[in-house]
């Protein structure tokens, strides 16, 4: 959780910019993300680890510097020269440099660490700036899972009330690509529903309002109370209506995916931790039609709403 932004964009247009330099620089690639008033969400895949060349780690080391300090840029030439010669200082700034990379908790020590730094100068202000350590869920690199997530996470402004389509909300993934990011196309490509943009953003809109629902059909979500009587007699709805709710799964599920992948990781996490006689892989309630769709995490009480 975080402040700053408010009615003011100053705030979510810094930590936009900051997302794709920090996730260029770990490596990472952010398939949609949507930054609301008081917290944000990313879905971000993470590559396994591979050789980064020093040619690439100084590129990346810049991306996190667009407008570096004279220290900064006399820091950089320094390196440059002990790299050439490979001495002790330059294996040490490699291993560094190396290990914040192909890691989602590293990625996001960045990304809260530079944004901290920004807001305080900006506002005046020292500390804390964030209130509690982030939630993250492993989702399963399935384009059924990868969809059903990004959708539920472009949905928030629309779960908000802030706008009815997301394309609308400046800070979200849908809406960058929709006015012609690159970065954020290619983003929502990774989801596997179409091998180019055009493809990519027929389906994804039609998995964000339902087959041949408009705009207008699809603007006001289900009353909690009606959801609950949903639940409580079984019933289905459009996975569209749903996901305008708010779902814990997608925050508080630990793991999502099939149930051979919720398994996988569930015997990895025994195998590091011991058994624990209540985790254990649990299908998602059939209130929509969520496909392969399990988690790690069972939640009693207040999982949707």
């Amino acid at each position: 959780m975080w402040v700053g932004v408010g009615s003011d964009e100053t705030g979510a247009e810094v930590l936009r910019k900051q997302l794709w330099q920090v996730a260029d620089y770990c490596g990472g690639q952010i398939l949609t993300y949507a930054i609301m008033s008081n917290h944000f969400h990313v879905l971000v895949r993470v590559p396994k680890t591979k050789p980064v060349s020093d040619a690439e780690l100084l590129r990346r080391y810049a991306i996190l510097y667009p407008k570096p300090s004279k220290y900064q840029s006399a820091r950089l030439d320094t390196v440059k020269a002990q790299l050439k010669t490979n001495e002790a200082e330059a294996q040490a700034w490699r291993n560094r440099q190396l290990a914040l990379m192909g890691d989602l908790s590293s990625f996001m020590r960045l990304v809260k660490q530079r944004f901290s730094i920004w807001f305080n100068r900006s506002h005046h202000r020292y500390g804390t700036l964030w209130a509690e350590r982030f939630k993250s869920v492993l989702v399963e690199a399935k384009s059924g899972v990868l969809r059903t997530m990004a959708a539920y996470i472009d949905l928030n402004p629309v779960r908000s009330g802030l706008v009815s389509d997301p394309k609308a909300y400046r800070f979200c993934g849908y809406a960058e690509a929709v006015a012609g990011s690159s970065l954020a196309r290619r983003g929502l490509v990774g989801l596997g529903i179409g091998q180019t943009w055009s493809q990519t953003q027929s389906a994804y809109r039609e998995i964000l309002f339902g087959k041949g629902a408009s705009v207008k059909e699809n603007r006001a979500t289900i009353s909690p109370a009606a959801l609950k009587q949903v639940i409580k007699e079984k019933g289905r709805l459009p996975l569209a209506t749903v996901l305008r709710c708010r779902i814990r799964y997608f925050s508080d599920g630990a793991v999502l995916g099939s149930q051979a992948f919720v398994q996988t990781q569930l015997a990895f996490y025994r195998s590091k931790f011991g058994p624990k006689p209540r985790t254990a892989p649990r299908e998602i309630p059939h209130i929509a039609d969520w496909g392969d769709l399990t988690t790690m995490r069972g939640l009693r009480k207040g999982a949707f709403g």
